[in-house]
């Protein structure tokens, strides 16, 4: 038997101890059925007690899978990446979150980083291992405001991304390091590309994935508003301007990382690389013992005993609505009239 108390096993003993000592002179003053009725709230008493404990029994093992692998993910995050041809008519931001839950699901106990670019480069989120804190902070994500755009380059976090590689190398020489870029290609400055050779030492495996088509999908205005767009396209000539993939662009970032090139639609399935191989199987990471627990069986106590005491109280409440005040006696009338003749 084991416990596993939801407060410090004192600070339990502190609350429950006057309210049993009250219990226990009550029960002793009390005579009848209401000596049965405290012995039953000191029963309760000691349910809760023992509830809070949370009592089990060492039981089962779950084998575990663990990638001993530091995942940096570089995502487009101006204007195009909204652009609508994903899926038909949907947003490519659509396909990226999809992607990245795909990547989640895929390297289980890894650590990652999400890195976001546009005009800058910013790390949205340091490495961690709070998947839902990285997936959530997706869902949020909204692109540049399009009133503010001054066009952008693709390869402008490159620095940002060979300092967190080197970052989490001396920091966890042991670990290894993927990075999946997401984006488009369309380079939207007249400078050429910044080169991503620096991280190509520092990356172990992982993916370059693009979106979007050779037709080109229209984009919405952006703007810093509650949901971040707008009913509007952005135009061009007097029409909506287009947002066109530009694959060789992101076949040069794959060959400077080191990593292959994907492109990336709805109807296919996404193919990752195999984790480095720190991962460890499931044979390798052992089990993890779980514990029985075995609190519901005191709380299936208190509930019913609070049942008698709800019962109980019922009860008398009915009784007190049968009470009536008693009817007053009539009274005696007065004769009237004249007297004995």
């Amino acid at each position: 038997m084991i416990f596993q108390p939801v407060l410090n096993v004192f600070l339990l003993a502190l609350l429950c101890a006057p309210v049993a000592a009250l219990a226990v002179i009550a029960l002793t003053k009390a005579k009848g059925r209401d000596r049965a009725l405290w012995a039953m709230r000191l029963v309760m008493l000691l349910a809760c007690f023992v509830m809070f404990l949370r009592p089990g029994i060492p039981g089962g093992a779950t084998e575990t899978l663990a990638t001993d692998t530091d995942i940096v993910l570089v995502v487009d995050t101006t204007a195009s990446i909204v652009a609508e041809d994903w899926n038909g008519d949907e947003p490519r931001l659509d396909g990226v979150r999809a992607d990245v839950q795909a990547i989640v699901d895929e390297y289980p106990g890894a650590r990652f980083a999400l890195i976001t670019f546009d005009a800058s480069a910013d790390l949205r989120m340091p490495l961690t291992t709070d998947t839902t804190a990285l997936v959530s902070s997706l869902e949020v994500l909204r692109p540049e405001v399009t009133s503010q755009s001054r066009g952008s380059s693709i390869g402008i976090a490159n620095q940002l991304l060979t300092d967190t590689l080197s970052n989490a190398a001396e920091a966890s020489p042991d670990r290894s390091r993927m990075v999946f870029y997401f984006g488009d290609g369309e380079q939207t400055v007249t400078s050429p590309p910044e080169p991503f050779d620096g991280s190509e030492k520092l990356t172990d495996a992982g993916a370059v994935l693009g979106y979007g088509t050779a037709e080109g999908g229209p984009m919405r205005l952006t703007t810093g508003g509650v949901d971040g767009s707008s009913s509007e396209y952005i135009e061009y000539q007097g029409a909506n301007a287009l947002s066109v993939i530009d694959e060789a662009n992101l076949e040069a970032i794959a060959a400077d990382l080191g990593v292959e090139y994907q492109h990336r639609t709805a109807d296919a399935e996404l193919t990752l690389p195999d984790a480095p191989s720190t991962t460890t199987s499931y044979a390798e990471s052992g089990s993890v013992g779980t514990v029985t627990e075995l609190y519901w069986i005191a709380a299936l106590v208190v509930v019913a005993l609070l049942g008698v005491e709800l019962t109980r109280a019922s009860m008398l409440v009915a009784r007190l609505r049968l009470l009536r005040a008693p009817s007053a006696s009539p009274r005696r009338k007065t004769p009237t009239g004249g007297g004995a003749a």
